[in-house]
């Protein structure tokens, strides 16, 4: 078996939500904040950068850390987090990144000769006067940055923060802010000097009764494309879990809703709401999406660990029709692996795309998952955070727990083999939808350890999903599965 793609994309040490993928050169470059294995807050680490060759992107290489936290000059002592970061290749031929340290609404700009090397402090987005952009009470809460150089050279910082109920007073340091929506900043050539007051151009709930947006309001996340003459505005929604777009003729307005990439819970896609339950523990989602050697993807995260503070990278294949419309695409476990993976191998517990209890699933918040979720199955590793020694799995899988991938291509499967840790006893149904009669049982008898358990299987050939449902008592952590 050559090579092959999952998701996460990244080894599964690596935490890196909020991707930003870009090509520069002969290479895919991905963007994002950097969380901690089992941290408290989000975005806890420094900012790294991964890279892939465009025509390999199961060949990912740790290009290090790119920016630290204490390099910024407000952040001396490096307590606060940094967060969604977004970068550009200005017209000097400089690589400009953008970030705001967490709830500060100040606008930081870095700046390195190279896409993935040492970026040094360059300053903050300000006014011609020297004061810095949204430092006032009333101004609009910038968020998230995204930043866009167009065809002709111009330009444009989009951002912006959308709670339905604002923010606390102490969060935002006390200063009242604006929490309208997405808006878009025009700078100068040195790419830091405001020329334009913030102009919403994405209305919040509450606020787009009437409008296209409705029901998909903007939330957070802002990320700019250009495909041909359209503009697309990528961001997450009020929903929380999807990526959504728009499109417009213009940088600066008169967008249009357009629809939902991807949801890190499967909601929306043919018709299935969140009442229904999602098909996987969903959270904050922020992503965008890129062209490579002529094919579209989209990068967003998954939460893991039962919070939203250890996010991890997920990326699927998209089509843009002719029209201009992107179809929602489904959560797989195969993503950039551009099709099924083999259906002969070992693979790993953790690159499945649905996971969820004998109850379904849930949506995570910041503490006390370990409470919430008590009874249900999630991701998670051993040890602390590290950029090394993979070992991550599913844990806790009790009676009714289903962990889900798509897809693989199957050619004469003879049998199925676990390897899990059990408590108690009991089987591993084997399933290829959520919705069909299970073609294969494997007993499972409690262990003292790491196990494998085997059995025989008979299914068609093709590409197939499967379906892992525990029927037992105890619990057990999956470890990995092999088909042979």
């Amino acid at each position: 078996m050559g090579k092959q793609v999952y998701n996460p994309y990244l080894p599964s040490y690596e935490y890196i939500p909020d991707g930003e993928p870009y090509v520069f050169g002969n290479r895919l470059y991905v963007y994002g904040s950097h969380d901690r294995f089992n941290g408290k807050l989000f975005c806890m680490n420094d900012y790294v950068c991964w890279s892939a060759p465009v025509d390999n992107l199961s060949d990912w290489r740790n290009e290090g850390i790119i920016y630290r936290k204490k390099q910024d000059p407000m952040n001396k002592l490096g307590l606060r987090q940094m967060y969604a970061p977004d970068i550009v290749k200005s017209s000097d031929g400089r690589y400009y990144l953008y970030y705001a340290l967490n709830f500060t609404s100040v606008m930081a700009v870095a700046v390195c000769d190279t896409p993935a090397g040492n970026f040094e402090f360059y300053g903050y987005v300000s006014h011609t006067n020297g004061k810095l952009l949204s430092g006032n009470n009333g101004d609009p809460f910038l968020f998230d940055p995204s930043v866009f150089v167009d065809t002709d050279g111009c330009v444009y910082l989009y951002s912006g923060f959308a709670p339905k109920h604002g923010l606390p007073a102490f969060v935002t340091s006390f200063k009242k802010r604006i929490f309208e929506g997405g808006y878009v900043t025009r700078l100068a050539a040195d790419m830091k000097t405001v020329l334009d007051a913030p102009k919403l151009i994405i209305p919040k709930v509450g606020e787009a009764a009437g409008t296209s947006f409705e029901g998909h309001e903007f939330f957070e996340a802002s990320s700019m494309r250009k495909i041909g003459e359209t503009y697309y505005f990528i961001y997450s929604s009020i929903n929380g879990h999807e990526l959504c777009y728009a499109t417009s003729k213009s940088p600066v307005g008169g967008f249009v809703y357009g629809g939902t990439i991807i949801s890190n819970g499967d909601l929306y896609i043919n018709g299935y709401s969140e009442d229904k339950g999602a098909h996987n523990y969903i959270g904050n989602n922020h992503g965008s999406i890129v062209n490579v050697k002529g094919k579209w993807y989209v990068f967003h995260h998954r939460q893991t660990n039962r919070h939203h503070y250890s996010r991890q990278g997920l990326a699927e294949p998209i089509d843009i029709k002719d029209d201009g419309s992107i179809p929602q695409v489904e959560m797989t476990s195969c993503g950039l692996n551009n099709g099924p993976l083999s259906g002969n191998g070992e693979y790993e517990a953790r690159i499945a795309c649905h996971l969820m209890s004998k109850k379904g699933a849930g949506r995570y918040g910041t503490y006390f998952g370990n409470l919430t979720f008590k009874e249900h199955p999630y991701f998670t590793q051993t040890g602390k955070d590290r950029e090394d020694n993979p070992t991550q799995y599913i844990a806790n899988m009790r009676d009714g727990s289903i962990a889900g991938y798509k897809y693989f291509l199957i050619k004469d499967l003879k049998g199925i083999t676990i390897q899990v840790c059990a408590t108690g006893n009991g089987e591993m149904l084997v399933s290829t939808s959520l919705a069909s009669e299970p073609i294969a049982s494997i007993p499972i008898e409690q262990t003292k350890g790491y196990t494998y358990f085997h059995t025989d299987v008979n299914m068609e050939n093709g590409k197939q999903a499967l379906y892992f449902t525990y029927k037992g008592s105890g619990k057990l952590d999956f470890k990995s599965f092999i088909l042979k």
